[in-house]
Formats: C-alpha cells, sequence, structure tokens
C-alpha cells in the first residue's frame, strides 16, 4: 500500500539530510521532488501543486530548533497537510436506527458486493444484527455472490429472486428486518460497467424510497483517477456520506485515496485490503498519513491484535507456559491468531520502520505453509511431547510434509528456543513481552 509513494517522499526528505538549516533553495529541490511524487501517485497536478504550495509556504521561515533537523521538520510539515488532504480526522459512521438503512452503490466490478459482506461482519462484531438485501436484480452472479458471503459471516440474506423491482425488495427488506429484530439493513445495490443514466435513476428511487442513514460510495482504488471522477459523477446524483475504497493491498498508486476527499468534499469511512471477510477497516487519515511517510501504524495493529484476542485461550496458554507444558498444538493455535490479523505484509508495515526495509521483499499469506506441514505431519504424541520427536521420526516427518530434514530440524531448534525463552518469563513480572512467533518459518 502506497510503497512507490512513500519511497519518493523519502527520496525527497534526502535533500535536506545533512542540512543545518532550511532556506528557500533547499526547500524548493526538496518540495520538487514531493510534487513529482505526488503526480506519479496519480494525484492531480492541481492538486499537487497546492499541496506542494502549502507545504512550502510552512516550511520557509521555520526556525528549526537544535533538536530537530530541517528533514524532520519538513516530514512534520507534510504530515500535516497528508492528513488534511486524507480528510483531516476520522468520519463518523451512522448505524442507530430500527432499523438502520446502509445503502452501498459503486460501479460493476468495485468491490460492493465483497464490502457488504465485510461490513456485515463488522458491524455484528460490535454486537448489532445486520441484515444483507441482494438489490442488484439485473445479474444473478451477485444474489449467489451474496449468499454465499452471508453464509461465511453468519449474517441473513433477503433475497426475492423473482422481482425485478430494487425498490420494493429494498422497502420489503426493511419490512423483514422489523419483524426478525435485525437492527442494521445494508442493501447492495446494481452497479454498471459506467455510470449511465438508468443506474443514477434507479439508485436515486432507491435513496428516496428508504432514506438511508448512510450512503457508500464503494471505489476501486486501482483506477487512479478514474475514481475520483466517477465518485464526483456519484456524488452529484447521490450527495452520498462517505467513500469505501477497495483493492488497496493491489497495484494501486494512492493517487485515488489522496484526492477523493479534496474533489467530492466526502470522508473516506472505510478501506478494504484482501479477499478475507475481515480486510476492512475505519479510515483514519492521520493513520494512513504516518503509514505513507514510513512511520508504520501501530495503533491499528494493537487494535488488530485485540480483535481476535481470546482471553480464555489466553489464561490457557498462560497456566501451560507456566508449567513448562507449551507444545505443537498450541503453537499451531497462535500461527492461526497471527493468519486471522490479516495479510502479513500489510500488518508488518505498520509497525515503525518495517515498512521501508520489507518494501522488496515478498511475503505470502502461505509464510507458515511449510511450518504447518510439518507440525501437521507429526502424531498427536509427537505434538503434545515434542522431545521424544527423534532422527528417524524426523525423516518421518519431512517425508510426510513435503519438505527437508534440515527444515524439520529448523523448526525443531526455534520451537526449542522459544520454549526455553518462555520458561524464562515464568520468573519475569507480570506485563513483559511475549516472544515473538513471525520469525518462524523465515528462510
Amino acid at each position: 500500500m502506497f510503497e512507490n509513494l512513500s519511497g519518493k517522499l523519502d527520496k525527497a526528505f534526502q535533500t535536506l539530510k545533512g542540512q543545518g538549516r532550511i532556506s528557500e533553495i533547499n526547500v524548493a529541490e526538496t518540495v520538487k521532488e514531493i510534487r513529482r511524487a505526488l503526480i506519479d501517485a496519480d494525484v492531480s497536478y492541481k492538486i499537487a501543486k497546492d499541496f506542494t504550495n502549502n507545504v512550502k509556504e510552512q516550511a520557509l521561515g521555520q526556525n528549526v530548533l537544535s533538536s530537530v533537523s530541517p528533514g524532520q521538520l519538513m516530514t512534520k510539515i507534510v504530515y500535516d497537510e497528508l492528513r488534511e488532504l486524507l480528510g483531516g480526522s476520522t468520519s463518523e459512521f451512522n448505524t442507530q436506527g430500527n432499523p438502520a438503512v446502509i445503502l452501498i452503490a459503486g460501479l460493476q466490478g468495485s468491490g460492493k458486493t465483497t464490502f457488504s459482506g465485510k461490513l456485515a461482519k463488522m458491524i455484528k462484531s460490535k454486537g448489532r444484527r445486520p441484515l444483507l438485501v441482494a438489490g442488484d436484480v439485473y445479474r444473478p452472479a451477485a444474489i449467489d455472490q451474496l449468499k454465499v458471503l452471508g453464509e461465511q459471516v453468519d449474517v441473513e440474506v433477503y433475497t426475492e429472486p423473482e422481482s425485478k423491482d430494487p425498490v420494493s425488495i429494498a422497502l420489503n427488506a426493511i419490512k423483514h428486518a422489523k419483524i426478525q429484530q435485525h437492527n442494521v439493513v445494508i442493501v447492495d445495490t446494481a452497479g454498471r460497467l459506467s455510470v449511465d443514466e438508468a443506474m443514477m435513476d434507479e439508485i436515486s428511487r432507491i435513496k428516496k424510497a428508504v432514506n438511508p442513514n448512510e450512503i457508500l460510495f464503494v471505489v476501486d482504488s486501482m483506477t487512479g483517477q478514474d475514481a475520483v471522477n466517477t465518485a464526483k459523477a456519484f456524488n452529484d446524483v447521490l450527495d452520498f456520506n462517505g467513500v469505501v475504497l477497495t483493492k488497496l493491498d493491489g497495484d494501486t498508486r494512492g493517487g485515488a485515496a489522496l484526492t477523493i476527499k479534496t474533489v467530492v468534499n466526502k470522508p473516506i469511512k472505510f478501506i478494504s485490503n484482501g479477499e478475507k471477510m475481515d480486510a476492512i477497516s475505519v479510515f483514519h487519515p492521520d493513520r494512513m498519513a504516518n503509514r505513507i511517510l514510513g512511520m508504520g501504524d501501530i495503533v491499528s495493529l494493537v487494535e488488530k491484535a485485540q480483535d481476535n484476542y481470546d482471553q480464555e485461550e489466553a489464561r490457557r496458554l498462560q497456566k501451560k507456559i507456566r508449567k513448562n507444558q507449551f507444545n505443537f498444538d498450541d503453537f499451531l493455535k497462535q500461527l492461526d491468531q497471527i493468519k486471522k490479523m490479516g495479510n502479513l505484509k500489510d500488518l508488518m508495515g505498520m509497525i515503525p520502520g518495517v515498512g521501508k526495509a520489507m518494501k522488496d521483499i515478498d511475503i505470502s499469506d502461505d509464510a507458515f505453509k511449510d511450518v504447518e506441514a510439518i507440525i501437521k505431519s507429526m502424531t498427536p504424541q509427537e505434538r503434545e511431547a515434542p522431545d521424544m520427536i527423534d532422527g528417524s521420526r524426523r525423516k518421518r516427518i519431512a517425508r510426510g510434509s513435503g519438505t527437508s530434514v534440515t527444515e524439520v530440524n529448523k523448526l525443531m531448534k526455534q520451537f526449542e528456543d522459544m520454549r526455553k525463552m518462555m520458561k524464562s518469563f515464568n520468573k519475569m513480572k507480570p506485563g513483559s513481552r511475549m516472544p515473538n512467533l513471525s520469525s518462524f518459518g523465515r528462510r
């Protein structure tokens, strides 16, 4: 996410490295590089120019404190401007009502239906009872897709397969929601390959009929400035409440995210960066600005960890660690916890300073695949009592997992080192840091 832009901005700040003070000359050079980085990221020339003019105006004449370098000061100025460009502050999302109605709009292929499922799961995790509504009457695959997503997230999907009237479907769905005590209704509407009058008229009628709490415009961030232009066309008709950026894990330059707020004056409310149903996040302009500048996003990382934290499992694990009984079954459960948090490379990028170092390193979601294969090739007794795994057993495990004895030995060594470390934690005070599992299986 924004790797190219981050790299080019970092290069721009290098112009000030070693400079004792900010001057008109070195600011001009830095600003020129920043503008070039923004334009390369598919930001329109006018917005890029306005952005860098603001940066230049703030930078010139600044007194640099002895403890702050010109590069650090410029980074702070750019951070403040980026945060404002992205929306300034986190936008509220209104789900109050009986039921609250959320209308999802966008072009075909933007990720509307998948996002609807993800949003339903997020809302459900907050203790609400969402209902998904299949409002795309033109594409049978959209109804089937929503049903599959509904099953995955355990949320009811309302459909009327024989009806071709999305307005009546939406109204009937709201009646159904009241009867079945669903307190949030998410209406997935039809899209087209491009903006047309029929689509705009239809979604305008749905809006008028259901009076939604929120209208979210879903846009494929990989389409760059085309996404911004499409958002403007939709907003002129719908006056939507907020934007959802999808496919941020793809080969996106970031222009849509950086300029959509300025063009339509509507906040980005959610971002989606993967196919998994938990790959959805509330959009925080300050955190995204931090990530773009390579400062990480430790707050979001902690929130993800908390969302996947199983208190009962943690207590059980703590007891086993105290008794030095941590085994490979426990280790598998911990790997599952890490995987549930999302894309591994994206998670690593949230750690300050790590994103830049990981830029050219490909971390697949299958990074733990070999480790899991080795552990699952062990017998239940071997997983429970790793000390019994001798040389002949290691050969059998290697054959069964499709790996080598060397890889099995490496995992056994890492596991034993971790057990020793855990044993030492028994003597430490509560609140001490636990060992990091992310190094396991590294080649």
